[in-house]
C-alpha cells in the first residue's frame, strides 16, 4: 500500500542529510575569523638617551595644552609621556629615568571601576577612553597603579597663536575630565583606513613607528606593533630575556614592555 511512497524513516534521513549538508555549505561559507590582534610597545632603555623627544612629539601630536599662567594651572601639568625615575626597588630597572607612556594593561583597573563606562578596551587591546563620556569622578586615576592618567583642573588655552597647533585628528579634552596615552589610535585608524583602500596589510614596518613618540625617536628605543603576532618587531623583543613589565606582580599584564641592560 505504501510502496513508492518514502517512510518516515527515509523523510527523517532526507531532513538529517540536508541539514548536515546546509552545516557544512555554511562552513565552508563563512571564513574563519582572523585572529584578533593585541597592539603594544617596548622601550629599549639601553637605546634611550632620555632626549625627550618622545614627550615633545606627543604633546604635540595629541593637544596636550600648554600651561596657563596661574600658579593653579602649572601645579599639575598633563604629559601623556613622560620620565619617571626608576630607583623604586618594585620596578628594578636600574638608575635614571624612564620613559612611561600608559601601560595599557590587558586587565586594566581603571576600566573595571569607571562608572559611565568612559574609558574601556578596544578589540586591539588598546586602553582608550571617551572623553565626553567621562564624568570627572577620578576613580580611574585612584585605581591605576602607574599613576598614567591626568585630570584637567583647567579649561585649555588656545587661543591666539595657540590654536595654529592644533591637530584636527585629536579631540581637545574639556575641564573637568581625565585624560590619557592612547598609543595614537588615530594614527592607527588612518593607516587601518589607508591600507583598506589600497587593499593591502598594514606592514610590521609601518606599525613600528606609528605613535608619534615612536616616530620621533632619535635612537629607534621605542617600537610598537602586534604583540600576538610571532614574527613582529614588538612580539620578539618582548620574548627577549631582558623585557620585564613594571609592576607584574599586580597581575595588570601590561602591554608596555621595557629591555634593561646591555644588549
Amino acid at each position: 500500500m505504501n510502496e513508492g511512497r518514502p517512510t518516515r524513516r527515509t523523510l527523517l534521513g532526507l531532513l538529517a542529510g540536508g541539514a548536515v549538508a546546509a552545516s557544512a555549505s555554511k562552513a565552508v561559507a563563512d571564513p574563519s575569523p582572523a585572529k584578533a590582534v593585541r597592539y603594544g610597545m617596548v622601550i629599549d632603555l639601553d637605546r634611550c638617551v632620555r632626549c625627550g623627544n618622545c614627550v615633545i612629539a606627543c604633546e604635540v601630536e595629541n593637544n596636550i595644552a600648554p600651561q596657563g599662567e596661574r600658579p593653579e594651572e602649572r601645579s599639575r601639568p598633563i604629559h601623556w609621556m613622560d620620565f619617571l625615575l626608576s630607583e623604586n626597588p618594585d620596578f628594578d630597572l636600574g638608575e635614571g629615568s624612564l620613559p612611561i607612556p600608559c601601560m595599557h594593561c590587558e586587565d586594566s583597573p581603571c576600566t573595571k571601576v569607571c562608572p559611565v563606562g568612559a574609558t574601556y578596551q578596544t578589540p586591539d587591546g588598546l586602553i582608550a577612553q571617551i572623553w565626553d563620556r567621562c564624568i570627572g569622578c577620578r576613580a580611574c586615576m585612584v585605581a591605576c597603579p602607574y599613576s598614567r592618567r591626568y585630570y584637567n583642573f583647567s579649561a585649555p588655552d588656545w587661543t591666539g597663536d595657540r590654536g595654529l597647533a592644533v591637530n584636527p585628528d585629536v579631540a581637545i579634552r574639556p575641564l573637568g575630565v581625565v585624560e590619557k596615552c592612547t598609543f595614537c589610535h588615530h594614527r592607527i585608524r588612518a593607516a587601518k583606513d589607508r591600507a583598506l583602500l589600497d587593499g593591502e596589510p598594514i606592514t610590521d614596518a609601518t606599525l613600528a613607528k606609528l605613535p608619534a613618540c615612536a616616530a620621533a625617536c632619535p635612537t629607534e628605543a621605542i617600537a610598537f606593533g602586534d604583540l600576538r603576532d610571532g614574527l613582529s618587531l614588538v612580539s620578539q623583543l618582548a620574548r627577549s630575556p631582558r623585557a620585564v613589565r613594571l609592576l607584574e606582580h599586580l597581575g595588570t599584564h601590561p602591554k608596555l614592555i621595557y629591555l634593561r641592560g646591555k644588549r
